[in-house]
């Protein structure tokens, strides 16, 4: 049988005192990032509150709406029993953005639930269209191309559903 040696533990350093490499230049005790400033015009700071506040107070309106319609809706269907034996598809009147608000004019409980995830989608598409016109006006036309192409999408994917 063969003996093994006892492992020795040796140190190194991975970095030497007096290398040509550059994490030496990086104050220790700082962030890297320190030292970098980033500067935004009162113009670009106001466009990302706006944007900031529209995503948040969109997203608040829509879980309201929602929550509002819900209650109301279980304060009249709520004892009624599930019925999961057959399925029951969106009706029609709900197919469509129009239909939904025909439906809540009318009183509908569920157009108003309906409605909140309305809200809840065409907040993100607004932010794109605000975006897309904040950087017209800037004349951005790389972010303008790829804002109007993204834009599209989305105006496609919920119109054209319908058509």
């Amino acid at each position: 049988m063969q003996k093994l040696a006892e492992s020795e533990i040796v140190e190194f350093n991975l970095f030497q005192e007096n290398s040509d490499n550059d994490l030496n230049y990086f104050p220790q005790d700082r962030e890297i990032n320190e030292e970098i400033k980033y500067s935004k015009t009162k113009r670009e700071q106001q466009l990302e509150l706006l944007l900031s506040n529209l995503l948040k107070y969109g997203v608040f309106l829509a879980s309201a709406v929602v929550l509002v319609g819900g209650i109301l809706y279980l304060i009249r269907h709520g004892a009624e029993p599930a019925d999961y034996r057959v399925f029951h598809g969106v009706p029609s009147e709900f197919r469509s953005p129009e239909g939904v608000v025909n439906a809540v004019l009318s009183g509908s409980r569920r157009g108003i639930i309906q409605l909140g995830l309305l809200i809840l989608i065409a907040t993100p598409i607004v932010r794109v269209a605000i975006s897309f016109l904040a950087f017209l006006r800037q004349r951005d036309y790389v972010y303008i191309v790829v804002t109007f192409l993204v834009l599209s999408g989305l105006i496609y994917s919920v119109i054209g559903a319908y058509h």
